[in-house]
């Protein structure tokens, strides 16, 4: 499974993270000093939802901020008798 949002695409994206050692200079150290680069992912907050498209029922991968802003409709469910 990829983890994309099958709504609005949004997927895997990369950035690095930057080590550093030393004492900041506003805390009465030297400064900091970077010791190395390294490679790092975000992943989105998704979650396999239920989604109701016209009158079918599907489950769907969406990220939490389509389900927050309304783009996905939730089924109504039938009450147990």
């Amino acid at each position: 499974m990829a983890r994309v949002c099958d709504i609005c695409e949004k997927r895997t994206r990369v950035g690095g993270t930057i080590a550093r050692r030393g004492l900041p200079k506003r805390k009465g150290g030297v400064g900091l000093k970077t010791t190395g680069h390294s490679k790092r992912r975000f992943f989105p907050n998704l979650q396999k939802v239920q989604v109701q498209i016209g009158k079918v029922v599907r489950r769907m991968t969406v990220c939490t901020r389509c389900i927050k802003s309304g783009r996905v409709k939730k089924p109504i469910r039938a009450k147990a008798s």
